[in-house]
């Protein structure tokens, strides 16, 4: 299986930005959810990105866990940068070594509006290119300065593009690439794309459009500020709703919610039978009426035997982002008379949020017994229901 990695490069101190409490801009509330968030929610919600890493000033470290805590589970321990941009990219490639990804997404945390459908087309150029950046063409007409300030004369731009993040390449050449330069003391690239152009690295464009902006001044906030108001204004609400059970089989512990607990029994089941989290995934469903868990993991198909039922969730979640929605809360009701469920409660709650990509206050988890009637009062299984309330375009 190709796996893919992210780097998202946060290390700067974004001075012409900062706020008067002297955040730096990737941390500055955007819509009331730090910059960084966005583009961390959109890389480590994708279902062909496997792995992410936070290059970051150890001095922003709270600001960093602040931002970084709805992501917890599945991000990397965050790296500190190095004094360039090239240095920390380098930094972060580095960091990924133990993962040994085929690929890798590079990409600026002052750009939070990058989309899933973006990085689908990035990680799909590199089937035939060692690396792919998100792009735009230029369309103004360009006039170059002279050293007085006035016009020495007007550059053709047929051709010319302006370069964004992410920037995609194939992990092996682009790591092999800035350790090169690194070693030959080039270390003014602004760019992985430059970059990668000096090793002589083909890399294609890949069209994106003047919204995936980058945040550099106090004017762009505003801006961003705007475009998310706009966003909310056309945004209706969608309610779904879900249910599952499984029955107990011979077994030592329990998956409910994210979260392995020890018990008498296990859930029986196609893949690890954890009925919360299947009963959430059909509510996310159920709210953007795209099917249900079954019709797009099939339990008669052998590729997800015993597999963990995260996998469902965030595949809901990226549904919802390819609608250019939003989830902004879930509720999970589990019906049991055994395990106990609040000892594990926030333990869920995290988990829950980690895989949505939404913070644990946005995430509901109750439970509570048959009083002895029917089957899960006998204790012979779980069931639970889920609800989702999310945000789509109207």
């Amino acid at each position: 299986m190709v796996t893919t990695a992210a780097v998202i490069v946060a290390a700067g101190r974004g001075t012409r930005v900062k706020g008067g409490s002297g955040t730096p801009k990737q941390y500055l509330p955007l819509g009331g959810t730090p910059v960084l968030a966005y583009s961390l929610r959109t890389l480590t919600g994708h279902p062909r990105v496997n792995t992410a890493v936070v290059v970051y000033n150890p001095e922003d470290a709270e600001f960093y866990q602040a931002a970084a805590a709805p992501f917890e589970g599945r991000l990397r321990p965050p790296v500190p940068g190095g004094a360039t941009r090239q240095a920390s990219v380098l930094a972060g490639l580095e960091a990924l070594g133990s993962a040994s990804p085929d690929r890798v997404l590079i990409h600026d945390a002052a750009r939070p509006f990058l989309t899933a459908e973006l990085v689908d087309d990035l990680v799909a150029a590199l089937d035939t290119s060692a690396g792919a950046i998100a792009a735009e063409p230029v369309s103004d007409t360009l006039k170059q300065a002279a050293a007085d300030g006035t016009i020495s004369r007007t550059v053709d731009r047929a051709g010319l593009w302006r370069a964004q993040t992410p920037q995609a390449f194939r992990y092996d050449v682009i790591l092999e690439a800035h350790r090169r330069a690194i070693a030959e003391g080039r270390s003014d690239f602004t760019d992985d794309a430059g970059l990668a152009e000096w090793a002589g690295l083909p890399v294609k464009l890949v069209a994106s459009s003047a919204r995936n902006m980058k945040l550099t001044t106090a004017d762009d906030i505003e801006l961003a500020e705007r475009l998310l108001a706009r966003a909310a204004a056309l945004l209706e609400p969608r309610n779904g709703t879900g249910f599952d059970v499984h029955r107990f089989a011979a077994g030592d512990h329990v998956w409910l919610c994210g979260v392995k607990i020890a018990h008498t029994h296990r859930l029986e089941g196609h893949s690890d039978a954890d009925v919360g989290l299947h009963a959430l995934t059909d509510a996310i469903l159920g709210a953007i009426g795209d099917g249900d868990i079954g019709q797009h993991f099939p339990p008669s198909d052998p590729q997800w035997r015993g597999a963990a039922s995260r996998i469902f969730l965030a595949d809901a979640a990226a549904r919802v982002r390819k609608l250019n929605g939003r989830i902004v809360n879930v509720d999970v009701t589990l019906l049991c008379e055994a395990p106990k469920i609040g000892p594990h409660r926030e333990a869920m709650r995290d988990a829950i949020g980690g895989i949505l990509g939404i913070g644990a206050e946005r995430v509901g988890i109750k439970a509570t017994t048959m009083e002895g009637l029917g089957f899960i009062g006998r204790g012979e299984g779980i069931a639970a229901m889920a609800s989702a309330t999310v945000l789509l375009p109207a």
